[in-house]
């Protein structure tokens, strides 16, 4: 399908992992993909891979930020599709009676105030074109709650929900869309890393989950191509669920 043809998507975090899957689904519907990351490697590669462009940049820096999406129109014209996916999962953020107030700060910034930067200053281009896609990640943990809890990221994600769904009703009749991306557990190499490599915490998470397995990054990406598309012209201030059936799980199949 070539349901993005010509048009401009930027894709933050895509240097790996969902955001890297996203921009190569992207690039076979035609767009023209920029991807920004932290990591010059990951993100030159990536931007290699997809024929798109690579650029640099601490999305939770405002000025960064705001150089990022007037570099963009100002190179290609517009922007037409923008994924807010950069984010992080440390070691240090884990339930609220341990972890400090660096761990809740540094991961509020990255994935919560990134996410509002990145909607400041994407969201007026948009305007202009009386258009536009705003796809935030946020997660499944941002409806429903876990006793083996990342608290920051719980909150910075239940945080990114609100927001988007508060900008998909703010700018509904400017021909702006605002959705927010809800995953599921993915295998990506953060979470393997986090979750899989211990087989007891990866199996106190699967038994949840009604398909059995982690969510492939191809499977994210293929639902961010759905809302970046015209087929999603009636979706907005939605909190759009790729979850495997966890969040509408009482008990998963023996």
């Amino acid at each position: 399908m070539q349901r993005l043809q010509d048009r401009v998507a930027v894709v933050t975090g895509g240097g790996s992992g969902i955001g890297l899957a996203t921009a190569r689904r992207f690039a076979t519907e035609g767009a023209r993909v920029v991807v920004v990351d932290v990591n010059a490697d990951a993100g030159t590669a990536a931007a290699s891979e997809v024929d798109g462009e690579f650029v640099a940049c601490d999305v939770s820096d405002e000025a960064s930020v705001a150089a990022l999406f007037d570099g963009v129109v100002e190179r290609h014209g517009r922007v037409d599709v923008a994924f807010n996916n950069a984010g992080i999962s440390p070691p240090d953020d884990d339930s609220i009676l341990v972890t400090g107030l660096d761990a809740w700060e540094r991961v509020h910034r990255v994935n919560l105030t990134s996410v509002y930067l990145c909607c400041r200053h994407v969201i007026p281009h948009m305007r202009r074109q009386g258009r536009g896609s705003v796809i935030n990640t946020a997660s499944f943990v941002a409806v429903m709650g876990a006793a083996t809890s990342q608290i920051a990221y719980t909150a910075s994600k239940g945080g990114v929900l609100a927001l988007s769904r508060e900008l998909g009703v703010q700018f509904a009749r400017e021909g702006i869309r605002v959705n927010a991306l809800c995953p599921g557990p993915v295998a990506t190499p953060l979470l393997m890393e986090l979750f899989a490599k211990d087989p007891q915490r990866a199996a106190r998470r699967l038994v949840h989950i009604p398909m059995g397995r982690f969510a492939q990054p191809e499977e994210i990406a293929a639902a961010v191509a759905f809302l970046a598309s015209d087929d999603a012209s009636f979706v907005t201030a939605s909190a759009f669920l790729v979850d495997g059936g966890l969040t509408g799980a009482y008990v998963t199949p023996l």
